[in-house]
């Protein structure tokens, strides 16, 4: 290839990438990834930094940013211009916060289902009824940011 029609298409991005074809084109469609041009027979060509485009996204993702969180990130990596709001330095502390309350979290629902194991409980409804319950029903009830949930 030379000329206009340079590129990688889109099998060559998705496996360099380590993701399927439907991620990459699903990632496009969420706007994340550039439109790629195209050549005349309607082929996809991508600059090779989509490459590295895709491995931030995921590595985002596995640090546990949404893809929403990600798109703000790569938004305001493009429009850095001395800013310091909102980068992924700040990101990164408030989703630190986010992971520690999500630890506590799991370490109670350990706590609870380690003291449900070693009281035998075999039977929830039962178990909920009895005063020896071990099982902190009221305490790891807590509605989400939309509330309860069916």
């Amino acid at each position: 290839m030379s000329g206009q029609y340079e590129g990688l298409r889109s099998g060559q991005v998705a496996e360099a990438a380590g993701v399927n074809l439907q991620t990459l084109r699903y990632y496009e469609r969420r706007g994340l990834m550039a439109e790629p041009e195209r050549t005349l027979g309607g082929h996809r060509l991508y600059p090779a930094e989509a490459v590295t485009v895709l491995r931030v996204i995921k590595t985002a993702q596995r640090l546990g940013f949404s893809l929403d969180e990600v798109a703000e990130l790569l938004e305001a990596a493009q429009h850095r211009h001395g800013r310091r709001d909102g980068g992924l330095r700040e990101r990164a502390r408030l989703k630190v916060i986010e992971v520690e309350e999500r630890m506590a979290d799991l370490e109670v629902i350990r706590s609870a289902l380690h003291e449900a194991i070693n009281a035998g409980c075999d039977d929830l409804m039962t178990c909920a009824d009895q005063p020896c319950c071990p099982l902190p029903f009221a305490e790891l009830v807590r509605p989400g940011p939309e509330g309860d949930r069916p």
